[in-house]
């Protein structure tokens, strides 16, 4: 039984965070790590004590983890960033909150005793011997310690400890990834065998000058020994174990927002009965009214956890080939059960979220497409721009005419001209994109109108149907991604403050072209009047192409529900990085790298020297079994990370990649990751380093072919819309789901108000019925949506019912049943 554990957080805000600065202020941002790998950067928050980030992130990590950190820094132009605190949460703190932990939490100190990380190979064993009795230590080797040396590297040794005794291995310098193969023998009294204590292996980094920094160590009770003749394997390395103290709040707080998601995954053939009542409710409803298997999905879904569902069964559905049926089958309730044309979807319902959640996972790529070069430009240019009385500060702008100082009005009618000329670009992007917009979200955008047209007849509602779509298409995709572009992949930073304002103006006009102008005037932002005329032009030119964009084949309309929506020649990621030259004679790590623009697909990993270029380099994505990053001291360079691929003779070949910033770098690793997740022959290790001058910078090993000597990361990704289909975890979310309602779907559709009503009622429960033989039958009549619901029941305590037993296997437990499913 596969396992799979997901980790959602979110950086909210900070608070009273110390200035560090001689301007009194800091500039802070955040660097997440888990295990202390970096996997999240913020963007930097300028001059401000009191920051908001509102950034939020997805990690899966397969292999589990142990604890979770948050470091507050301020980002300094001269010289090294400082540090302003940390928070650390264990994998335990975060697990016993079952909604997830939201609260302040007080920044702690950095204490680099704290800082460790790695595991070390050990055996340890009481060898019998009538002359002496002693304790035996083989340190064999390390891996992953933490970097203490300005180099990036540590100049590690080992020591272990029992009692009184102690012995150390040798130094071995430069490396992060030590093979010592040294055995320490400690020589004991006899009295000492029962002793109770723990054998000590601490991992110190010498330095010539100072104190030797702390690496980690490991405590092993000495009873064990007795128990285990022989106890060998690898040993996580853990922190001396100082409290942490909080400073009382001096150095301010963060507020998170964290969710650990732990899950035992099934083999598929446990889940295809749920995914059969899934499937049915969309390919063969009786009546739209009817229960089904998807109303009472809706039914038991909380607020808190609607959008994961529905993110959830647009997955689903999209592997099935059915996510248009599904989205239809949704809207056509919600439209059904609306009376007022001005509140259709208006409501965070199931429908309206499963239309934004498949809006992101089919349509990012064409978000990019369509407004990357608009938003790139508004960021360059940093305009000044303001249109409310109240917020214009004429000190902010520079001077707009020769005349003398800038007046209110000036500022007033450059900021009407910028604003003008940035929506013009952005609706003239939208309405030329009908051929850019993935077919599958025309077609369910055709559907939609079709209901929508249906329901609301009259000619007074001949607005309506575009509304509709609109609504989905402007204000829940394209609006929220101009108001906040990095959340969408659109920039790698926040927006500062006066390109934030210019967005937000420009989210709030373009949310009125997709109510085609139809609110204008009602509201309290009259200063907004400026931009209503363009608005009012933009409506015709929207109108038609909504029009345009549900003006789709009918052949295509019935081959997308049957097809795979993800195709393999979409283009997953693409931009600039810097490739290793690993030909020709040795250079200077800084010319050894050239830029270079490249594209990932679920087929290909290809580059070329420009966008533009027409011969291109290409890798098959099958090829590859590993990618992962590379230590900073291989090439003197951050942010690196390396593709590992192997011939058809086997041989293995390594691309180095450095990209500009963590962030990237992240992003890089798990879309790489992603789409070679299901290769064959992935790699178990790997060296983070690189081969030269004949050694391997990690390990120091000579050997080229030799054993990787740290873990791959395959399956760690970042979750966005990317993630790959997977729908036995995906199924097995929506059983959670289903598991916590099911007394109330039990309570709803099979049981009776009371013991007294049942019996005096049995008469018209039950109809006799006399057959032609004479033979009397009894009929159960049941009440709607009972037969699916005991279906339902029936599949959620089968699946109960098999993750009990599979946890008794892995336990060992004898009197397990072996299931049939």
């Amino acid at each position: 039984m596969a396992k799979n554990t997901s980790l959602y957080f979110r950086i909210v805000e900070g608070r009273n965070l110390p200035a560090k600065d001689v301007s009194g202020t800091s500039d802070p941002y955040c660097i997440v790590k888990v295990d202390n790998e970096v996997v999240a950067r913020t963007a930097t928050v300028w001059k401000n004590l009191n920051p908001f980030w509102g950034e939020e992130y997805t990690l899966h990590l397969p292999m589990g983890f142990h604890s979770l950190s948050f470091h507050v820094m301020d980002e300094d132009t001269i010289g090294h960033d400082d540090v302003i605190g940390k928070i650390t949460l264990s994998k335990e703190a975060i697990g016993s909150q079952a909604k997830g932990l939201d609260s302040w939490l007080n920044l702690t100190r950095v204490n680099p005793d704290e800082e460790v990380q790695g595991e070390i190979h050990l055996s340890l064993e009481l060898p019998k011997d009538a002359e002496k009795i002693s304790l035996r230590c083989q340190v064999i080797e390390a891996r992953d310690l933490a970097p203490r040396d300005i180099s990036g590297t540590s100049d590690p040794f080992a020591r272990v400890i029992f009692n009184n005794h102690s012995a150390e291995t040798s130094i071995i310098k430069k490396t992060r990834f030590p093979h010592w193969g040294e055995s320490l023998e400690l020589e004991l009294d006899p009295e000492e065998l029962s002793d109770e204590g723990s054998v000590i292996v601490e991992v110190w980094d010498w330095d010539m000058v100072g104190k030797n920094d702390f690496l980690g160590k490991v405590e092993i009770p000495f009873a064990c020994l007795h128990k285990t003749p022989l106890l060998e394997g690898w040993f996580r390395l853990l922190p001396l174990g100082n409290s942490e103290v909080d400073a009382g709040g001096k150095l301010g707080a963060l507020r998170l927002k964290v969710r650990l998601v732990e899950d035992r995954i099934l083999p598929s053939v446990y889940y295809q009965p749920l995914i059969d009542l899934l499937v049915e409710s969309v390919i063969s409803p009786t009546e739209v009214e009817d229960s089904s298997a998807l109303t009472m999905m809706e039914e038991v879904t909380t607020v808190e956890s609607r959008q994961d569902v529905a993110m959830t069964l647009v997955k689903i559905y999209l592997g099935q080939g059915l996510v248009v049926p599904f989205l239809d089958y949704l809207n056509t309730r919600e439209v059904n059960h609306t009376t007022d044309p001005n509140t259709l979807f208006r409501s965070n319902s199931l429908a309206s979220k499963a239309m934004e959640q498949f809006m992101k996972a089919v349509g990012m790529l064409y978000l990019h497409d369509v407004l990357k070069p608009i938003i790139n430009r508004i960021f360059d240019e940093k305009k000044y721009i303001e249109l409310d009385p109240c917020k214009i500060e004429l000190n902010r702008t520079r001077r707009i005419s020769f005349k003398g100082a800038v007046s209110e009005s000036d500022v007033r009618d450059s900021s009407v001209e910028m604003l003008q000329s940035y929506l013009t670009s952005i609706t003239e992007s939208i309405v030329g994109s009908v051929d850019q917009c993935p077919p599958v979200m025309r077609v369910a955008f055709k559907q939609l109108h079709k209901r929508v047209e249906e329901q609301f007849a009259e000619p007074e509602n001949e607005d309506v149907k575009y509304l509709a779509i609109s609504g989905f298409f402007f204000l829940r995709f394209f609006a929220p991604a101009i108001l906040t572009p990095k959340l969408f992949q659109l920039r790698d930073q926040h927006a500062d403050t006066r390109t934030s304002r210019t967005l937000l103006l420009l989210a709030k006009a373009l949310q009125s072209v997709g109510n085609l102008g139809l609110q204008l005037g009602h509201g309290k932002e009259q200063w907004m009047a400026p931009l209503h005329p363009i608005i009012l032009r933009s409506v015709a030119s929207v109108k038609d192409f909504l029009d345009k964009l549900i003006d789709i084949d009918h052949d295509i309309v019935s081959e997308v529900p049957q097809r795979a929506v993800f195709m393999p020649s979409v283009t997953v990621k693409e931009g600039y990085l810097h490739k290793h030259k690993a030909e020709g004679p040795q250079l200077l790590s800084r010319f050894a790298f050239k830029k270079r623009y490249f594209w990932l697909t679920s087929e290909t990993l290809s580059y070329a020297k420009t966008p533009d270029w027409q011969v291109r380099s290409s890798i098959p994505i099958q090829c590859v079994c590993a990618v992962e990053r590379v230590d900073e001291n291989a090439f003197q360079q951050q942010n690196v990370m390396q593709v590992i691929t192997q011939a058809n003779d086997g041989q293995l070949h390594t691309m180095y990649l450095q990209c500009k910033n963590v962030n990237e770098l992240n992003q890089w690793l798990s879309a790489v990751r992603k789409v070679s997740i299901y290769n064959e022959h992935m790699l178990p290790s790997f060296h983070p380093g690189a081969h030269r001058s004949g050694k391997w910078t990690c390990c120091l090993q000579a050997d080229r072919p030799v054993t990787g000597c740290s873990r791959t990361h395959s399956a760690v990704t970042l979750g966005d819309w990317s993630d790959p289909l997977d729908p036995d975890s995906e199924t097995q979310t929506i059983y959670k789901q289903l598991l916590q309602g099911r007394d109330k779907l039990r309570k709803k559709y099979l049981e009776m108000p009371d013991a007294n009503q049942t019996s005096s009622n049995k008469e018209s429960k039950i109809s006799s019925d006399i057959h032609p033989d004479g033979a009397e039958c009894n009929v159960q009549l049941l009440k709607p949506g009972q037969s699916v619901a005991a279906r339902m029941l029936a599949v959620i305590e089968d699946l109960e019912q098999a993750h009990a037993t599979f946890q008794c296997r892995e336990k060992g437990d004898a009197t397990s049943v072996i299931l049939n499913p």
